[in-house]
């Protein structure tokens, strides 16, 4: 064999070498390959052929392993080794039962539905890792984007062509305050009514932020954003403490009322979004990927306080 050539052994080759050595007989190891003597002979001289060594000596009782073929059969063995683990690994992502799901979700979906959601897709797959990035639209279709995130979960109604999305629900807009506020008495309230009043509001650059503000600037109404905050469930304990009350997506309302606020429907006007899952077109989802997918559509429950 010329120095720094690799020589081009088959998987059954090694197979062959190794159990020679293993059973110390051509009979013994044609058997356990259901190979005839003749086959396996004539395979061991290709071996030893392309690798220019003697890896067996015949007796006239056994076959003995030579020093050289000691140390190539060691490789073959490790070699052998390797290539199954990898194989078992492989056929285990394929049937999701390892691997790793990166989903990032606008700050509503991650505080309410996600845990759930990630709960029942890892009570069968329990060696699949989840990574969950929250953020707003904007970090969202970035990060899928750029390949940071398999999934992401925010508003669909307006992705670029550049994604595919999945609807999930459609999600109408509530007002959440504490039991004692002076607007919990009415069935809805309208913006008109939130501007007499201080709020908890998520970031300018949040879908929601920028779609409130909108609606009120239409309107001729300012909104008197009193705390900004970056997270849901600070959104939620502010409202609880009374700074102020908040606008919030009706998936986001099962939260508020577990924290013992109350939530009224905005009115006049009233607002709606679609909820979905966004995909990059030309990026194919992983099987792990394509399960939690499957998960997250069957169990949403976003038509909560549609």
């Amino acid at each position: 064999m010329t120095k720094g050539v690799i020589p081009d052994l088959s998987s059954r080759e090694l197979q062959a070498v190794c159990r020679i050595a293993e059973y110390g007989s051509f009979m013994a190891a044609s058997l356990a390959l259901e190979m005839s003597q003749p086959a396996l002979t004539r395979t061991v001289q290709r071996v030893e052929q392309a690798l220019g060594l003697a890896l067996f000596r015949r007796t006239t009782r056994r076959v003995e392993v030579t020093p050289a073929g000691q140390e190539f059969i060691a490789l073959a063995n490790r070699i052998l080794n390797d290539l199954r683990i990898s194989f078992e690994n492989m056929r285990e992502i394929s049937d999701e039962q390892r691997g790793q799901v990166i989903v990032s979700a606008v700050m509503s979906v991650a505080y309410t539905q996600l845990p759930r959601i990630v709960s029942r897709y890892r009570a069968s797959r329990a060696r699949i890792e989840i990574q969950l990035r929250e953020g707003v639209h904007g970090t969202v279709l970035e990060d899928v984007r750029s390949g940071i995130a398999d999934i992401g979960v925010t508003y669909v109604d307006e992705v670029s062509a550049e994604f595919s999305s999945i609807p999930l629900a459609r999600e109408a807009f509530h007002v959440v305050m504490p039991r004692a506020h002076p607007l919990s008495g009415k069935a809805g309230v309208t913006l008109d009514d939130v501007s007499g009043f201080a709020m908890v509001s998520l970031p300018r650059e949040s879908q929601t932020r920028r779609l409130i503000d909108g609606l009120a600037s239409a309107a001729g109404l300012t909104l008197r954003h009193a705390v900004t905050v970056s997270q849901f469930a600070t959104v939620m304990q502010c409202v609880r403490a009374r700074v102020g009350v908040a606008i919030v997506p009706g998936g986001a309302v099962p939260s508020a009322l577990s924290a013992g606020l109350v939530s009224r429907p905005l009115a006049k006007p009233s607002v709606s979004r679609t909820m979905g899952a966004v995909l990059l077109k030309e990026r194919s989802p992983t099987p792990s990927a394509r399960g939690f997918l499957t998960q997250l559509q069957a169990d949403w429950s976003g038509s909560a306080g549609v």
